[in-house]
């Protein structure tokens, strides 16, 4: 199984950005993370981070038949963004939603997850657990 993990804006601060509520690990970390977690499951996982929310619609239309799933932590545009929730829809791709945090425990706005219409599982408030909980999903339920 191929699965394209994607991430948004500011998420290459991690280790920088409001550690108290992130968490001190850095981006680096989380993509060894992810590697590590998807080596022992068995699965491919390509992992990527923009703060522009153009490449993640650009990237998430060329996985269309490149990827069996996405796992996608859009960050800000998670709340945001019709046009990742288009991009997602036009493309068909299963997709598994992802936050470091628990959105829904935050600030109202964030309460509300585009991605989430489309997403058929979210994994949130697990910190890089939510990351291994979206793989371990995906390769359960290929």
């Amino acid at each position: 199984m191929k699965i394209l993990v994607l991430n948004g804006p500011n998420l290459n601060l991690l280790g920088l950005r409001e550690p108290a509520l992130y968490g001190k690990g850095t981006y680096a970390e989380l993509e060894k993370h992810v590697q590590d977690v998807a080596r022992r499951l068995g699965v491919s996982a390509e992992m990527r981070q923009t703060n522009h929310e153009g490449t993640l619609v650009d990237w998430i239309q060329a996985a269309y038949g490149a990827f069996d799933a996405i796992v996608l932590n859009a960050a800000a545009y998670t709340h945001t963004s019709v046009a990742i929730l288009d991009a997602l829809k036009a493309v068909k791709a299963r997709v598994v939603e992802v936050h470091l945090t628990e959105p829904k425990e935050r600030e109202e706005f964030r309460r509300v997850s585009y991605v989430g219409m489309v997403a058929e599982k979210t994994f949130s408030g697990l910190g890089f657990g939510s990351y291994a909980a979206a793989l371990e999903y995906l390769a359960a339920n290929p």
